[in-house]
């Protein structure tokens, strides 16, 4: 079946299957899962993450009469302030920005997506829902690896939105009531791979510094 034949949110899942494996698989994701990135390695993540959500919230606040931004728009998903109460804790003294063509890439497409709210929905689905969904362990992962009892992880904490999943359900529900055609449909799909390729490469990029990046945990 192909996606124009499904749902706009059905679409965008099963369209991105590849692209979103491919990001996932990233050997800094997998030091992070596993605990064994240092807090500058995880900082540097997120300063990329900062220059990103600016971008994507200042875009989503001006537009709103967009039926697509509107679709997705929730201050309650926003992360910016999270990231940087988070960045309070990991680097307290450190800079607010960072030097990163991937990320500026990034911020660059997501301001460019005002052309078209579908363009915007693309991102906004790829990272927020992605935060929802497997942000959720990187959040447990860091946690338990660094003793935080739930400091320094406010970006994974959604509490005003309550349980994840039915949230994420009336989430696609909003998309899927759009109505999309065909055409559109295709187009906001064609993003979403987009979307995660800009992930991919802010991850690709942190890989290129990976052996800086990696804890070294005392054994003795």
């Amino acid at each position: 079946m192909t996606t124009t034949l499904l749902a706009l949110s059905a679409a965008m899942r099963e369209g991105s299957r590849a692209e979103h494996e491919a990001a996932e698989g990233s050997s800094f994701m997998s030091e992070l899962l596993d605990g064994g990135i240092a807090p500058e390695g995880y900082t540097a993540y997120l300063l990329r993450l900062r220059t990103v959500y600016a971008a994507m919230e200042s875009v989503g606040r001006q537009h709103l009469d967009d039926p697509f931004v509107a679709a997705v728009h929730d201050v309650d998903l926003e992360r910016l302030a999270a990231i940087d109460a988070d960045l309070d804790h990991w680097a307290p003294d450190g800079p607010r920005e960072v030097d990163s063509p991937a990320a500026d890439a990034y911020a660059a497409r997501l301001r460019a997506s005002s052309a078209w709210g579908g363009l915007f929905a693309a991102h906004h689905y790829t990272r927020y829902l992605g935060d929802l969904s497997g942000g959720q362990a990187i959040g447990r992962c860091l946690d338990r690896a660094f003793e935080l009892d739930g400091r320094g992880i406010a970006f994974y904490d959604f509490a005003a939105i309550g349980k994840p999943k039915p949230y994420k359900d009336a989430y696609r529900a909003r998309l899927d009531a759009l109505g999309t055609s065909p055409e559109e449909t295709e187009r906001v799909v064609a993003e979403v791979k987009v979307a995660f390729g800009l992930n991919q490469a802010l991850f690709e990029e942190l890989g290129r510094d990976l052996p800086r990046w990696r804890r070294v945990c005392d054994t003795a």
